[in-house]
């Protein structure tokens, strides 16, 4: 049983749980050893720190806000497979995403400083879902998706996210890729008929011209 002072509310032989931190409700959820499954809201440090010694997690969801800065503790979690992270504001260094060998779906939304996806090629070959978004009233900047050329995620998307360079042309490569999915300003329309041409296999709803025509004026 847990002790008197412990305020996580999930059972000590609990597989999946949901805790939303108030000040230091967390404190103790680190003996929830059999959890495979979290929804963790309101992240600090203090409970990421708690949280990365799961070590039979497979999935993680951590919800808005995420205050967490450094998340190089979560390389200890060999066995995750999905990460959603919900408003990574102050974590500067995602690199030690890249060192979860079971990853294969990777959940990104409104992260501050996230920009230059060059640090995501470690995970080309085993990556099958990614979702780089901004949120409802923040778009997310990306610099380029070069480095994502080749990938071998089957759906990938994007949503309120702004291309520096306009180029979709990496996504050409991934051949896997069956879902994209983005914001109609995330690039322009030359670029994506380019891509509907090159890859007439891929599902995409700005690949429609009938949706870029301005509409019609009725008298």
């Amino acid at each position: 049983m847990a002790g008197p002072d412990d305020k996580v509310g999930i059972p000590l032989d609990a597989t999946s749980g949901t805790h939303n931190r108030e000040k230091k409700s967390h404190v103790g959820i680190s003996r929830r050893s059999n959890l495979r499954a979290l929804w963790a809201g309101a992240v600090n440090q203090d409970f990421f720190d708690e949280i990365v010694q799961l070590i039979n997690l497979e999935e993680l969801y951590m919800a808005w806000p995420t205050t967490a800065a450094d998340i190089s503790g979560i390389a200890a979690l060999k066995k995750l497979r999905k990460l959603q992270i919900d408003s990574p504001r102050n974590v500067t260094d995602f690199t030690p995403l890249t060192r979860l060998p079971k990853l294969v779906e990777l959940d990104l939304e409104n992260a501050k400083h996230l920009y230059d996806l060059s640090w995501l090629r470690p995970l080309k070959d085993r990556l099958e879902v990614l979702h780089l978004d901004g949120s409802i009233n923040t778009s997310q900047k990306l610099k380029s998706l070069e480095p994502l050329d080749g990938f071998v995620f089957r759906k990938f998307w994007m949503t309120n996210a702004r291309l520096e360079d306009k180029d979709f042309g990496p996504l050409i490569n991934c051949r896997n890729l069956t879902d994209f999915h983005c914001a109609r300003f995330a690039a322009r329309k030359e670029d994506f008929m380019r891509l509907a041409d090159a890859r007439p296999d891929l599902k995409c709803q700005w690949f429609d011209p009938d949706l870029w025509e301005p509409p019609r004026k009725f008298r």
